[in-house]
């Protein structure tokens, strides 16, 4: 990587190798502060018969150097650097996801310690998980050999035990895989890259347990005590093998390698990486969520904790049918107001794997996959929520009241009352004809606690922005503020049940714009106009049965940030707890779509 001063950066051209899009932005110095002012995409060109990822990557140049009037491109193709006052950049980055993106197997010798702690790091660093082997995992060793001989993996992480204790688990799962030979991805000369992160006195027994087929990498232990993780070294490792293996042998690659002045990333790991950064930087708790056709990944960092999760069978149009199996068909509908017939509604399911490019043409459709959407969502962070815990096998401060508890450790730290940021991205979230609609998504399937503020991401620029974050941290943050989020503005919830049309909790406003005070009932939500750039402070006294930050019953003021749909103010309780009998549960979301003007349209769904 090159020597970069950030002083002397005015031009930072970016781009994202997706598997089918290769997007390009362009960051500026404008008024002495960077933003994002021209994008360009074009066709990913990983595969045949162009099988060379450069030529996507000068197809989106060219395109944003066209709406820019700025040249980027030499008569060569290459990208001139450094800027001059008419034309290149001082700084060229990329992400990358194409060709199937970072695909790993991990192993670690208990599958809810070590080898959740291998899983961590490799989904840390961008990685697809293909599979977790452990000496528990329930397989005979003849089943794990034959699953890794099946898998054709990029690289593999192993791990397990604590530095200066017992080595013969651990060693027993390198035995395991060496005589498997597992098969690279890429195949032909390939070596199988194998990164081992585990008790480092195991380390030269692990070593002669594989041969010259295999490139080993040593790295401090990812589990050095039961009580602490130590992710960094092994996720700085996943990411020098990814550019030394896994790039170095894709189409084109090792030509862009040459181009970039920084390390190529995978794009989810880039996306992790600008939430952590602004996390950081902010002192703040924040979940990401990015939902597509085939899977959804969410992102979180908690007292500076950060995780990150893909659900790989819940997705919108090729996982839409997964989605439908593992929610359930009421449970989908639950979200509806209005009937409709069960066996269209699987014919549109169908439709939609068939052809995921389609969007819907009416309003009932609409409707329908934004209701799968709630489903998708809410699965896909209770399981993020599953995996984001504290250590397990720790032994925790216990009360009286948990001496009966067999659990040790293990509990999550996802917190819906610290969360103080929640974006969107993806198709469903990012293109949603109406912000409203947006809003309501993640209030729904999230149900955020006490102050929360929403957010979407304006062009899904996130990747661009994470790479950008590691060698130009001001430049990275400033746009990320000004350019990548659009605020949706705040929602403010109430946690506790209570009775239907009672009061739930008191309210004041008082702001330049907005100025308000009321009450909201159990079972209402109600939206106020505070628009972008618009701040107020909002003090709420919830009754005693609920709670919003502070306490049953306590008073809770902030300032709330504003947006495109404005404030929230939702009296539903936490957990959302929707009424069974079908007729009562239309109603009821019927009140609730009126309440945030959803679907203003006139027309013969529910209207």
């Amino acid at each position: 990587m090159k020597k970069i001063d950030p002083d002397k950066v005015n031009v930072i051209l970016a781009t994202d190798c997706g598997s089918t899009t290769t997007k390009a932005i362009l960051i500026q110095k404008v008024d002495g502060a960077y933003r994002q002012t021209h994008r360009g995409e074009a066709p990913s060109t990983v595969e045949e018969p162009f099988a060379d990822v450069t030529i996507g990557v000068q197809n989106s140049v060219t395109e944003v150097q066209e709406l820019a009037d700025w040249r980027l491109l030499d008569d060569d193709g290459r990208i001139i650097q450094p800027a001059t006052e008419t034309e290149g950049c001082d700084l060229y980055i990329s992400t990358s996801s194409a060709g199937g993106g970072l695909q790993m197997m991990v192993a670690g010798v208990i599958a809810e310690m070590t080898a959740a702690s291998a899983k961590r790091a490799a989904l840390g660093a961008g990685a697809i998980v293909m599979d977790v082997i452990a000496s528990n995992d329930k397989r005979r060793p003849h089943e794990q050999i034959q699953r890794i001989r099946e898998l054709r993996p990029d690289m593999i992480l192993i791990s397990g035990g604590t530095d200066g204790g017992d080595t013969k688990h651990v060693v027993a799962i390198a035995e395991l895989i060496a005589p498997a030979k597992p098969q690279p991805r890429f195949g032909g000369a390939y070596r199988m890259p194998v990164i081992y992160a585990g008790n480092h006195d195991a380390a030269p027994t692990i070593e002669n347990a594989f041969d010259e087929s295999v490139d080993l990498s040593i790295v401090a232990n990812l589990r050095p005590v039961l009580e602490r993780e130590n992710l960094n070294p092994a996720r700085d490792a996943i990411h020098d093998v990814f550019l030394e293996h896994v790039m170095a042998h894709a189409p084109g690659y090792n030509r862009l390698m040459e181009w970039t002045d920084a390390p190529i990333m995978p794009t989810p790991g880039a996306v992790g990486n600008i939430l952590q950064t602004i996390a950081e930087d902010q002192g703040i708790h924040a979940v990401g969520v990015d939902i597509g056709g085939a899977t959804t990944d969410v992102f979180s960092v908690f007292d500076g904790t950060f995780n990150r999760t893909v659900s790989a069978n819940l997705g919108m149009s090729y996982s839409i049918s997964n989605v439908c199996a593992e929610a359930t068909l009421p449970n989908i509908l639950r979200w509806v107001h209005f009937d409709m017939d069960e066996r269209e509604l699987r014919n549109r399911v169908k439709n939609k794997m068939i052809r995921p490019t389609t969007i819907p043409q009416s309003r009932e459709a609409l409707i329908f996959e934004q209701a799968v959407a709630r489903e998708a969502l809410r699965l896909a962070y209770q399981q993020h929520k599953e995996f984001a815990t504290t250590l397990k096998g720790v032994q925790q401060q216990r009360s009286v009241g948990d001496t009966f508890s067999q659990e040790t450790g293990g509990q999550t730290i996802v917190n819906n009352m610290k969360l103080n940021l929640l974006v969107a991205s993806g198709g469903v979230l990012s293109h949603a004809p109406r912000m409203n609609q947006t809003a309501m998504l993640l209030i729904d399937a999230f149900q955020p606690e006490g102050f929360t503020t929403l957010a979407k991401d304006s062009i899904f620029m996130m990747p661009h922005l994470g790479v950008t974050a590691q060698v130009h941290p001001k430049a990275a943050m400033e746009v990320f503020d000004r350019d990548c989020l659009i605020y949706l503005g705040t929602c403010v919830a109430a946690k506790g049940h209570g009775k239907e049309g009672k009061p739930c909790f008191s309210y004041r406003i008082e702001g330049d714009t907005l100025n308000e005070s009321g009450e909201i009932m159990y079972g209402e939500i109600k939206l106020l106009p505070l628009g972008l750039g618009e701040t107020a402070m909002v003090t709420v006294e919830p009754t005693k049965m609920y709670d919003m930050g502070a306490g049953l019953g306590k008073r809770v003021k902030r300032e709330v940030k504003g947006g495109t749909v404005g404030l929230v103010l939702d009296g539903r309780g936490r957990e959302l707890r929707l009424p069974e009998d079908r007729a009562t549960c239309q109603r009821t979301i019927k009140r609730w779509i009126e309440a945030l003007d959803l679907y203003p349209e006139t027309g013969s769904a529910g209207a």
